[in-house]
């Protein structure tokens, strides 16, 4: 160290000790101790100011005494500082930003049991008894024995609209006299844990009469079994179209996106044509029977063959008696008796004549109607039934 900074320095010390040497009263180990650490922190900061002090003179006394011109200085250079090293625990890692994105969404699987305990708000009822209610309803366990909302078939689970979470679907139905509006519904859960209604996938309307069955498939699609009548009022169970459908959300609602569309003209069905003629009435006997006697033309104008040919109508009042209606083979359907004879292919025809005895005291004439009967004795409805039956209105 030079002079100049030894004289610095021992003036700085020389001022210290003036300064505080009267101010010093032993007042025991404790305040010695206290007045030890005092010191030592201002002794730190009077000897890191010498030494700037030492540091910063020469320099200033070197640039003051050298100012002879020289060269300009060279263009600055930017250093950069090498990073210290820190003394705090190392930064752990952020979690991923949540921002933009949405909490998991909640679990929309429902129990059958949670189902018929809840307070449940359906999707309307078109057309409906008053007791077919859609707001607050309590579900019932199917049979459908009352006009009430009755859960018929499900829960099945499946993810619905994509968000990762599972929602229940299941069939619910109302009745309506002797038949029943019925409604595929889709439930989920609100973020406060309650069941709500997340859509209705399909339901009983005109020309749609029924709903038989649903299933769910991977991807959140459902699929119910639908049918253009429902089977009801001595409808046959086997008279309905039936189809598959799809229905799938598509953010807002449940949309069709495979199967039929529509049920259009039944394949099974064909259009039988009869015609009547010379029909001979007698005069009634002592019993008051009348015999009559009737020839009918039967035309198949398709699209179906028809297997067994049948004749109906006259039963009520009649009973057959002699020519074709002998080698009847009798066929007992739902509402009465038909007589079976033939097949009949597409663009055919047949002519019979018939003999049977018809009381003079009836209130109404014999009706004869052509029937189509497959062979596991089925009948079948008519694609034009008006013109497959014939009314003997001579007969009086």
């Amino acid at each position: 160290m030079t002079e100049p900074d030894d004289i610095l320095i021992g003036g700085e010390f020389a001022e210290f000790r003036t300064a505080y040497t009267p101010v010093v009263h032993p007042a025991g180990t404790a305040a010695v101790r206290r007045t030890v650490r005092r010191r030592r922190r201002r002794t730190a900061v009077v000897t890191a100011a010498a030494v700037v002090l030492a540091v910063v003179i020469p320099v200033g006394a070197n640039a003051a005494l050298d100012r002879r011109p020289g060269p300009p200085p060279a263009p600055a250079q930017t250093v950069t500082p090498a990073p210290s090293e820190s003394t705090s625990p190392p930064p752990s890692t952020p979690p991923p930003s949540t921002a933009g994105s949405t909490s998991a969404a909640p679990d929309g699987r429902i129990t059958r049991s949670q189902l018929l305990a809840a307070q449940l708000d359906l999707v309307s009822w078109p057309d409906a008894p008053k007791t077919c209610v859609s707001d607050d309803v309590r579900l019932r366990s199917g049979p459908q024995d009352e006009s009430v909302p009755t859960l018929l078939a499900g829960p099945e689970y499946a993810d619905l609209d994509g968000d990762g979470a599972t929602e229940t679907v299941v069939l619910v139905a109302c009745r309506y006299g002797e038949a029943s509006g019925k409604q595929v519904l889709a439930f989920d859960r609100g973020g406060d844990g309650r069941i709500i209604t997340m859509g209705r996938v399909v339901g009983t309307r005109e020309g749609m009469d029924d709903i038989t069955e649903f299933s769910v498939r991977d991807g959140g699609e459902v699929r119910a079994h639908v049918a253009d009548i429902q089977p009801c009022c001595g409808t046959p169970e086997w008279t309905p179209q039936r189809q598959w459908r799809t229905y799938a959300w598509n953010g807002e609602r449940f949309r069709q996106v495979d199967g039929p569309t529509k049920f259009g003209t039944d394949p099974r069905l064909t259009d039988l044509t009869m015609t009547a003629r010379d029909v001979v009435a007698g005069p009634p006997d002592k019993k008051g029977i009348r015999k009559v006697t009737v020839t009918v033309t039967v035309v198949n104008r398709g699209p179906v063959s028809v297997r067994q040919l049948g004749f109906t109508g006259w039963y009520d009042y009649t009973r057959p008696n002699g020519s074709a209606l002998d080698r009847c083979r009798n066929v007992r359907l739902d509402g009465g008796i038909a007589c079976v004879l033939d097949t009949l292919s597409v663009g055919a025809s047949r002519t019979y004549t018939f003999t049977f005895d018809h009381p003079a005291t009836a209130d109404e004439p014999p009706t004869l109607r052509a029937i189509h009967i497959d062979s596991q004795e089925r009948y079948w409805n008519d694609l034009n039934w008006k013109d497959n039956e014939v009314e003997l209105t001579s007969v009086g």
